[in-house]
């Protein structure tokens, strides 16, 4: 789990193992991203900002369901 300082995101997670990404939101929603490599998590963890990178890298271009 990483706490980030974000006006949109709070918090990121991800499994290796099943290469899975949970982002919660500031309003406290989570969501699932799916099929996500581990480059990826990793740069949007080292990211200046994280709800650019968002918008960037991951809205829209992974398969994704609400909630955890």
């Amino acid at each position: 789990m990483v706490l980030v300082e974000s006006e949109a995101i709070a918090e990121i997670e991800y499994d290796s193992l099943k290469a899975i990404l949970f982002i919660r939101f500031v309003d406290g929603e989570w969501y699932t991203y799916f099929d996500v490599a581990q480059q990826v998590y990793d740069d949007f963890v080292a990211a200046g900002s994280y709800g650019g990178f968002f918008q960037q890298n991951i809205r829209e271009r992974y398969r994704y369901r609400r909630g955890r």
